[in-house]
């Protein structure tokens, strides 16, 4: 399953530098599918969504920094544990039960984000 920041969070910015996936953003920040990945243009993602991976996707929260549940791979492929919640200072980064994926579906993510990883 993704990982979710809950309204707990400080707005420290610890967990941002250590996505491998690009899918943490700060709070009322738009985002793009491209940023950090290799997708671009018009693509499906692993669950079937079409999506412009170059375009402006509005923030998923005002608040708080919020991780991107289709760019989410709990780390899978890059590391033993979500790098987000190691570093979190207030244990705030969660396993998001909305977004439940196995280990596979997550390393699939992973290996269409990033073929040459």
């Amino acid at each position: 399953m993704a990982i979710i920041i809950t309204d707990e969070c400080i707005n420290c910015g610890a967990c941002e530098p250590e996505c491998p996936n690009t899918a943490i953003y700060e709070g009322a920040f738009d985002w793009k599918y491209a940023d950090g990945t290799s997708l671009n243009g018009d693509v499906v993602l692993p669950n079937g969504k079409a999506v412009d991976a170059d375009a402006m996707q509005e923030p998923i929260s005002d608040e708080v920094y919020f991780i991107v549940p289709d760019k989410c791979t709990e780390c899978k492929g890059f590391h033993d544990e979500p790098q987000c919640a190691a570093v979190c200072p207030v244990d705030c980064c969660i396993p998001d039960e909305d977004h439940e994926e196995t280990e596979a579906v997550l390393l699939g993510k992973q290996q269409f984000m990033h073929p040459d990883a």
